[in-house]
């Protein structure tokens, strides 16, 4: 059995902080291969997740918050706003499904935040028609000024 602790997730939070992507994965599944992905993400503020797709029918992705606060977005095609959800404790909003083919992004609210995900494997880098081409890459200048953008269309 792996039992995952308070302080593992705490210490999963500062390899996150000290990692140049701001985010980093804990993964329960055994391999890339795997046919069920299960992991905890911590993620941090500063932290790009260049807006995707899972375009395979058995890539749903559920996300379940565990501490922090989530914001995740959803796309059209086109890369207009459809539907943004703030995932908090005190809010009492906790998990999002989001169906595959769905263009969608999450973004880190506090230091600290820690999120379940679930979905189906195996793991694939993604495919160029899985990536938003409206979107900046992760290695883009304007990555970080998109973040902000995204951030904002959170709280307003």
């Amino acid at each position: 059995m792996n039992v995952v602790t308070r302080n593992r997730l705490d210490q999963l939070s500062e390899e996150a902080r000290l990692s140049p992507r701001q985010r980093k994965n804990y993964n329960l599944h055994a391999a890339n291969e795997s046919h069920c992905h299960r992991l905890f993400n911590a993620i941090e503020p500063c932290s790009y997740i260049r807006p995707h797709r899972h375009l395979d029918p058995e890539k749903d992705e559920a996300f379940i918050l565990i501490s922090g606060r989530l914001g995740v977005i959803t796309f059209s095609e086109t890369g207009e706003v459809a539907e943004t959800v703030i995932l908090s404790q005190q809010l009492g909003v906790l998990a999002v499904d989001i169906l595959h083919g769905t263009y969608h992004t999450a973004v880190s609210l506090e230091p600290g935040t820690v999120f379940f995900e679930a979905k189906a494997g195996p793991y694939l880098p993604l495919a160029e028609a899985e990536c938003a081409p409206w979107s900046p890459t992760d290695d883009d200048e304007k990555a970080q000024a998109y973040l902000e953008q995204l951030r904002i269309c959170l709280t307003s």
